[in-house]
């Protein structure tokens, strides 16, 4: 694992968003909570009357999580499957969960709201 790298605090800085708190940890898994608020840098320019975090910004955040807590390398070679179901909101605290297949070298995500995990916002997996 590669927590606390330098990498980490510069993706952080960059977007404007804060550390994510680790709600639970396996070898190939993890869940964490993080708040994404009106501030982060994803939101600019995206929709100005109805800022919606955009798919780019969740992959984002999703493969910088895969580095920091799995090491799996930044150049993601195939999205294998993505899937947007609801669109996340400026201050929204969300749940990630994200689970690591280490023979077929493939990360599987869900991120959905900390507070009600029946609300998915999007699903996926890459390699």
């Amino acid at each position: 694992m590669l927590e606390g790298c330098m990498e980490s605090f510069e993706f952080n800085e960059n977007y404007n968003l804060p550390s994510e708190t680790v709600i639970s940890q396996s070898e190939g898994s993890v869940s964490v909570s993080l708040f994404v608020s009106s501030e982060c840098n994803f939101f600019d320019g995206h929709f100005p009357e109805f800022k919606i975090l955009p798919a780019v910004g969740q992959f984002g955040i999703v493969s910088h999580l895969a580095l920091k807590y799995f090491g799996f390398p930044e150049n993601v070679s195939k999205i294998k499957r993505m899937k947007f179901s609801m669109p996340i909101l400026p201050d929204s605290k969300l749940k990630i969960d994200l689970d690591f297949n280490k023979e077929k070298k493939e990360v599987s995500f869900l991120i959905s709201d900390a507070d009600d995990s029946e609300i998915a916002y999007s699903s996926g997996k890459f390699s």
